[in-house]
């Protein structure tokens, strides 16, 4: 989800809008500290997977965000999935499941409140 994340941050770049894109080499050890440095210069997060929004990876590092950086925040964690159906084999149904860059601005926007 990095490519479709950094091209969500050059296209509102170009609205004047700067966001900072972290990504995560692992989930374990999990790199909280990078976290927690962004969440408070920029006051907010967007959590972003391609897996569904139930018990994933987001989910996880999404309450850490509220645990370790609450304080911090002006508007509440955000999470962008796929959608909760099992995994398509055929690709042109596939696309339509995973999150895209239309969904991460979109996201984003809500943090600033400007959805």
């Amino acid at each position: 989800m990095v490519h479709a994340a950094v091209a969500a941050a050059e296209q509102l770049a170009g609205e004047g809008i700067e966001a900072e894109v972290i990504s995560l080499r692992s989930l374990r050890p999990l790199d909280m500290a990078t976290v927690v440095e962004s969440v408070a210069r920029t006051h907010r997060a967007v959590v972003v997977q391609e897996q569904w929004k139930p018990f994933g990876a987001a989910a996880e590092i999404a309450m850490r965000i509220y645990e370790d950086a609450f304080d911090q925040l002006d508007a509440p964690v955000e999470r962008v999935t796929g959608a909760d159906v099992p995994m398509p084999y055929a690709r042109t149904l596939e696309v339509r499941t995973v999150p895209h860059e239309a969904d991460i601005v979109k996201a984003i926007k809500k943090t600033l409140g400007k959805a």
